[in-house]
Parts: structure tokens; sequence; C-alpha cells
């Protein structure tokens, strides 16, 4: 999820954009194998993730974590019933993750009891006539691992296949297909935009976690130094690649790929900055990606490049919680642009809204999918589309505010109650057509 990169401060003037118009589709039906589905993240939505890194963060002082996960969803427990809420929206998919933690809870020692777990949830995903798209690491690792320096330490492609192979012995039969990280370009993107006082106290949060283990150097996917980033970038990129050849090791058809937080990128007036920025964000990710089974976007937004920078949205925008702009045009052109930059097929893996008004959800759903029909009438291949999210759930350094779900969620009985907005989604999948 990229909601911290709604933090940006922008001071260059707006330069005003055409409004979005998806053009009509010749023809209103989806492919037939097209998936429709929606995304989760075990941190987010299981609870009690007590051994991973980000557990240890949110519950220590200070921390960069407006408050701790605790028991997110209950879906650790709640699991079937979330897969039925997914069979009943008229879904043929779910992408889900596994936890690291859990599964390697302690170096070395790896749990049964939890591979059993996501075994039971991906056979209860093929029960219910839901492809299983598995994410193998969704920003969170092991405590243990990250106290090592994370994705800095040379160790960790190696650790990060070693995970990968154990996990596919498993679990990879039932598996549609594997994302092996969960935007791994976040903080490549957000480097820009928050402001130094956020970078400060993501710093602090990690030399308090060092302090408390005793140990020189605490990083995580989501939560590191700037200072950090070109080692975790190329700690990523080598594990993304040593855990698909692991896969493939155990199961060479399995389809693998990586997803990318991917902004609809448009340059404004001459010498905008846009494609330079394009290569920051995403260069070394797309390149790799070209070797890849498909590429996962996950897109939320579009930025408007001038320049000297970003550009503020233009006056009169639709906005999400926090104050940035709804663009339903951005998913089309976020495809088109990783379609046209790796040749590889497109999953939509993450695209949607947070904003508590329900109504901005139930409009923006069909006309950002009316604008990649037309991309897909263009001859662009994409493979199907899972929407952020099934449930509201924990949105990282922002806690339980943000309002991203097709359902709600009561944090004391843990019901879970469909909005407007699962039912425009729903209807749209069960026919596959707009």
């Amino acid at each position: 999820m990229l909601d911290r990169r709604t933090l940006l401060a922008t001071g260059a003037a707006a330069m005003a954009a055409p409004a979005f118009a998806a053009r009509k589709s010749a023809d209103p039906a989806f492919p037939k194998d097209f998936l429709w589905g929606t995304a989760t993240a075990p941190h987010q939505i299981e609870g009690n993730n007590i051994a991973s890194d980000l557990w240890f963060l949110e519950n220590q002082q200070p921390t960069v974590f407006s408050q701790p996960s605790g028991d997110a969803c209950n879906s650790f427990a709640l699991w079937e019933t979330d897969l039925d809420l997914a069979k009943a929206m008229g879904l043929n998919c779910y992408r889900f993750g596994i936890e690291w933690a859990r599964i390697e809870p302690e170096k070395g020692l790896f749990s049964q009891a939890m591979l059993n777990h996501y075994k039971a949830v991906i056979e209860g995903c093929r029960a219910r006539g839901l492809a299983p798209v598995v994410t193998y690491s969704h920003f969170t690792a092991p405590r243990w691992f990250s106290a090592q320096g994370g994705w800095t330490n040379p160790e960790s492609a190696s650790l990060f296949a070693r995970y990968c192979d154990k996990a596919t012995r498993a679990l990879g039969q039932g598996i549609h297909s594997v994302i092996t990280f969960n935007e791994p370009n976040i903080l490549l993107l957000l480097k820009p935009m928050l402001p130094p006082q956020v970078w400060a106290i993501q710093k602090l949060t990690l030399e308090t976690a060092a302090k408390r283990l005793g140990v020189p150097k605490f990083v995580s996917a989501n939560v590191a130094d700037v200072e950090d980033l070109p080692a975790l970038q190329k700690g990523l990129l080598a594990a993304h690649q040593a855990g698909k050849a692991a896969i493939k090791a155990v199961r060479p058809d399995l389809p693998v790929g990586i997803s990318l937080a991917m902004m609809d990128d448009q340059a404004v007036g001459k010498a905008s900055v846009r494609d330079r920025m394009r290569g920051e964000l995403y260069g070394e990710w797309l390149n790799v990606a070209k070797g890849d089974d498909f590429i996962g976007v996950q897109n939320y937004e579009r930025a408007l490049w001038g320049d000297k920078g970003r550009l503020p949205a233009p006056k009169g925008s639709t906005v999400n919680w926090s104050g940035t702009e709804v663009w339903a045009g951005s998913l089309a052109g976020a495809v088109r642009y990783a379609h046209e930059a790796t040749g590889v097929p497109i999953l939509v893996s993450e695209h949607g809204v947070g904003t508590e008004d329900d109504a901005i959800r139930a409009k923006f759903i069909p006309e950002a999918l009316g604008g990649l029909k037309a991309a897909m009438d263009d001859g662009i291949a994409v493979q199907g589309y899972c929407h952020w999210s099934l449930l509201d759930n924990f949105e990282w350094i922002f806690g339980y505010k943000p309002k991203f779900g097709l359902h709600s969620v009561d944090p004391v009985t843990f019901a879970r109650t469909p909005k407007p907005s699962a039912g425009v989604y729903g209807a749209i999948a069960r026919r596959n057509a707009l």
C-alpha cells in the first residue's frame, strides 16, 4: 500500500488536466479466463503476528506506527469467512500472503503447523473456485531476519531462497501464481515525497529496535533509513532472483513475478522530469520483470510531473482520505506503461481507494475498469484484477484510520459487513463484463 506517499508536500502550481473519460470498449466482455479477485496481506488482516519485524516496531516507543496491529481482522482464525466473502461476491480469485515470520519464527526453525495452515487456505480457495495468487513476502519478515540487517545483509537472498523452497515444496501444487515481493520499490517512491521528519522518526524507530535487541542494525522492507535504500534495493533485487529460482526448481511451471507500486506518471509542460523519475522509481525492477512470467501492477494515483518535480492535483479534484486526488484513469495509464516497459503480461495485483465515502469507491471501480478494458482492447495482455482490499484493515504506519475495504470490520466482534461497492464490483465480476 502506498499510504505514506500521500504525505508529500508540493509547492509548484498545478496545471489543468482533462477530466478522465474511459473510451468505450467495442466489447464490454472480458476474456473467459480473466481473474476477478481481491487482495489482502497477512500482517494487515491475520492479527497477532508476534514473530514479525513490524510487530516488534509497532509495540515500542518511539515508533513511526500510529498504533499496533493487534488482532487486525482476526483473519488467521476467520480465513474461511474471508474466502466465503470473496465467493459470495462472485469472484474467481483471491490474492493473499503467507507469513514468513509464522513459517520460520526462529532462524532455521520451520513450522509444519503453519505450513499446514496455509495449505488449508489454498485448498479452501480451490474448493470455492478461487484461484490462489500467493505473495511470499508482503513487506514483513521474521524479527530475527530484520535484526541481522534485513535485506541489507549479504545472507538475505539465500535465506529468502531457502524459505521459498520450503514454502513451495509444502504449498506449491495448489498455487495459481506467486508474487515474490509486494512493492519492493515502495521506499524509492516515498523518498522524494515524505517530509524529512517522517524519515527521521523511521530512523529513530529502527535505532530503538536495534538497541532493544542489542544488534548493530535493524532494517525492514517498508521501514528503513534513507541511507539504507541502495543496499536495501540491491538485496531485494538479488532475493527476487534467488527466490524465483528456488520456486522454479520445485515447480518449473508455476508463474512467478513481482508487484510494483506504480503511479500513472504524466508529463506536464516542457522539460518534464517524468522520464527521469520513472527511471528512479521503477527502472531496475522493470528490467528484472522482463524475465518474469508476469508483473503485478499496484496503482492508486497519478503523478503530474513538471520541470522541477511533482505538481499538486488540479483544483476541485475528488480526493481520498488524505487529500490525494482520486483519478480513475490512473490504472490504465500505469498498466500501459508497465507493459510497454516489460513486454510481459500484467496482473493488476492492487488497485483501490482509501475513503470512508463508499460512493466514491463504487463510482471509481467501474470507471477504472473501463479504462483497463480499453487498454486490453489495444492488445495489452492483462491476466486479472485484484481490488485492494477485501476488508478494512491495518494500514501500516497509519493504523486503522484509512478505509480501503469492500467490507467493514467490527474491531470487537470482527463481523464483516459488505459495502455497496462490494455489490458494484461483484456484479461486474459475475457478468465478466462492464
